[in-house]
């Protein structure tokens, strides 16, 4: 389980006060064919987080959809946190940029986005997106990380609710249950129904989507 002991490594290598405040990076988003990533960054109070919500945190992907609702409401809950901050990287810049890029530069937007200035960040994965402040990458971070896995819950729910709405806007693709990820559902909607705004052309079933609509 996800503890503190990754932030208070990254103080004492840094030679940062007891109490400097360390943020946890993590997006949401890579993977699907369709939609924003999203990143978010969260940084703990001094104290910590209560003990019996620190206990159910966890990297959002091992947690169910009602227990991640559940710490998001918790953890956006003014007092909870010290801050957050949540962001995204657009369909147009993922095929811009590609989306190892545009992931990057969405956990950048969440970093220069908090109300309170970090003094250093943990960044989840084994790249560092290069933020405004001192960073790490830390490879399984947010099941290391308690920080970090509070940022994994901030943007995988923020980036579900989001692909919710836009199903709205598109029935038949599936976004609601699919989160924009190529199931077989949303493939052969993709093949039938044609491509929208909200799909990433730079991605392979989009491209072949495309050729068969030219």
């Amino acid at each position: 389980m996800p503890d503190l002991s990754e932030e208070e490594i990254l103080r004492r290598d840094l030679a940062l006060p007891a109490d400097a405040p360390i943020a946890g990076v993590d997006e949401a988003g890579r993977g699907p064919c369709a939609g924003p990533v999203v990143a978010a960054a969260a940084i703990l109070p001094p104290t910590g987080l209560p003990a019996d919500l620190a206990a159910l945190i966890d990297d959002s992907k091992k947690l169910s959809a009602k227990r991640r609702a559940y710490l998001f409401e918790a953890l956006t809950t003014p007092g909870t946190l010290l801050a957050f901050a949540v962001a995204e990287a657009s369909v147009e810049e993922i095929d811009r940029i590609n989306i190892l890029q545009a992931a990057m530069l969405a956990m950048r937007r969440a970093v220069d986005a908090l109300p309170v200035p970090p003094a250093a960040a943990l960044i989840d994965g084994n790249r560092d997106p290069g933020p405004s402040v001192p960073s790490r990458p830390l490879v399984k971070g947010d099941s290391r990380s308690l920080s970090v896995a509070a940022a994994s819950i901030l943007a995988k729910v923020t980036r579900d609710g989001l692909m919710a709405d836009l199903a709205l806007a598109h029935p038949g693709y599936g976004w609601e249950t699919n989160q924009g990820y190529g199931s077989k559902a949303h493939l052969a909607a993709l093949r039938v129904q044609g491509v929208t705004i909200h799909h990433r052309r730079s991605f392979a079933p989009v491209r072949a989507a495309l050729d068969i609509e030219s």
